[in-house]
């Protein structure tokens, strides 16, 4: 018999509040696994669609992963617009930095990416009788949440599949769970696909397991708690060079990419519907034949972020100077009437007429709000990338992208890495592909500063931003909205849950 595994839920959690603590009682099991026998393997071809799935899953939604990488950073906010996107503070808490071990995305997000990291392990586990490629694209699914959960929360229980709920997991150091998961792509490696550009990059190939390589090496020195290496960064050029070898470039078209189709760009994506990225952030008249009931009118931008891409800062029609990746607002009816990019100002419908808001009011998009709370309809810079034109809720979410790895390539080279080109001439490479518009100039120097801006201009929305501004010493500073200044929230805490049922646990400090 196979295991049988329960996820159990506090039966009872007292939580008492002070000006500075937060005290749990336990009562119950946060999490237990019962056994029915003795572990025989898990059928590995069922099992490694499960986790596939779970991720399409993980990588959807709005809150979640996304939330706590995008929201908690200087890209992205979603206010409270009356009773609208209240959702008892949680928006509001991960954009001014005042969550605490039981806000619902730090919970959600722990769970779900520890039971990644769980069952890949039954997969690879040789009971399972997995194939080598099968191993293989459990030990990339395992290091992607192990990558994920030592970025987030510091440390990474971890549980073989013969302990049962009278043990407690072991828990890795953010150091130790960088050299798991790069042994896990190490050896890997030789068994995944060489697949370039194709629409079956929703599985793990030798292209994105040299992707989270490199990923794992550029932010080594943050994970391990120690200075910048060059050598470590020279394999992060290596890594990318890899990428190259099997096909992936940069490509023309920057909006396109995102689009259901073949291009060079797209590394890993997953089947997740691009509904959430799309009507997150358009307002309740703003549809499409396959939404007719319109947007949610929740996400915006800061106009501190807008304002780092080149053009006109209160306006973006077409021919008022914008750089291509800052996209557009048709005037003329033209992709039913939404645009792409950045949304600032007067909306118009698919016929080109003017928009108003439900109240009859111009719908308007201002580049400032008032704060995270008392917005109206209309206020906030909104963001699209994908496009309700190629389909509202299209299966096709990118996930890894080459344009982040040339990019990562280029910051490698300004930290030392030892390579024939250099940091500028990577970033201008990129600029000019981004020159559609003719606005999109090239830079004479690279700094960290312009270097962290360019990753924003090219990846704003694709989980990156959090990751970026720690990476940069920029996550602790404050921005719009945002006056929280704690250097211990580059972490988030572990759930009060986790605390609980794993008492190897320690929590982060802070919380």
């Amino acid at each position: 018999m196979k295991n049988t595994i329960k996820f159990l839920t506090l039966s009872v959690l007292t939580i008492s509040f002070s000006c500075t603590d937060l005290e749990i009682e336990q009562t119950d099991s946060a999490f237990d696994e019962t056994l029915s026998s003795e572990f025989q393997g898990v059928d590995p071809a069922t099992s490694l669609d499960g986790i596939y799935n779970d991720l399409r899953g993980q990588i959807q939604g709005q809150e979640g992963l996304y939330a706590l990488n995008e929201v908690s950073s200087d890209e992205l906010l979603v206010p409270t617009r009356g009773t609208d996107w209240g959702d008892n503070g949680v928006w509001r808490n991960l954009h001014d930095h005042n969550w605490n071990p039981l806000h619902r995305d730090v919970v959600n997000t722990w769970n779900s990416l520890n039971q990644n990291v769980f069952k890949a392990t039954l997969i690879i586990d040789p009971r399972s009788n997995s194939s080598a490629q099968q191993v293989a694209e459990a030990k990339f699914l395992r290091a992607f949440s192990t990558f994920w959960i030592a970025d987030l929360y510091g440390q990474a229980p971890f549980r073989t599949p013969d302990e049962g709920a009278g043990i407690n997991p072991s828990v890795k150091t953010r150091a130790e769970a960088f050299d798991f998961a790069v042994q896990d792509l190490t050896e890997a490696l030789p068994d995944l696909l060489a697949t370039g550009p194709s629409a079956s990059l929703n599985r793990a190939s030798k292209a994105s397991a040299n992707f989270l390589l490199a990923k794992l090496y550029l932010n080594r020195n943050v994970l391990s708690g120690t200075a910048v290496d060059a050598a470590d960064m020279t394999k992060v050029v290596q890594y990318v060079n890899a990428i190259q070898d099997d096909g992936f470039a940069l490509q023309s078209g920057y909006f396109d990419i995102f689009e259901d189709t073949v291009d060079s760009e797209t590394i890993l994506f997953t089947t997740s519907e691009v509904g959430p990225r799309i009507w997150n952030t358009l307002h309740y008249k703003q549809n499409s034949p396959d939404n007719e009931g319109g947007g949610w009118n929740g996400f915006t931008t800061l106009s501190e972020f807008y304002d780092t891409f080149e053009g006109d800062p209160n306006i973006n029609e077409p021919g008022s100077g914008q750089e291509e990746r800052r996209g557009y607002v048709p005037t003329d009816g033209s992709n039913l009437g939404i645009g792409y990019g950045f949304l600032i100002g007067q909306q118009y419908d698919e016929t080109g007429t003017a928009m108003t808001d439900r109240v009859g009011n111009p719908l308007d998009f201002t580049r400032e709000l008032p704060g995270l709370l008392g917005n109206d309809e209309v206020t906030g810079i909104r963001v699209i990338k994908y496009h309700p034109e190629n389909g509202g809720f299209t299966g096709h979410q990118i996930v890894f992208r080459y344009a982040d790895a040339h990019l990562m390539k280029a910051e490698a080279i300004l930290r030392g890495a030892t390579s024939s080109e250099t940091a500028l001439s990577l970033v201008n490479e990129l600029r000019a592909m981004r020159n559609l518009n003719g606005n999109t100039t090239p830079l004479t120097a690279v700094s960290e500063q312009n270097m962290l801006d360019e990753r924003g201009r090219e990846l704003y929305g694709e989980f990156w931003r959090r990751n970026d501004q720690i990476r940069f010493g920029k996550f602790s500073e404050p921005w719009q909205y945002k006056s929280n200044t704690d250097a211990y929230r580059v972490l988030f805490p572990i759930p009060a849950t986790a605390i609980i049922s794993n008492p190897n646990l320690v929590q982060n400090e802070g919380y």
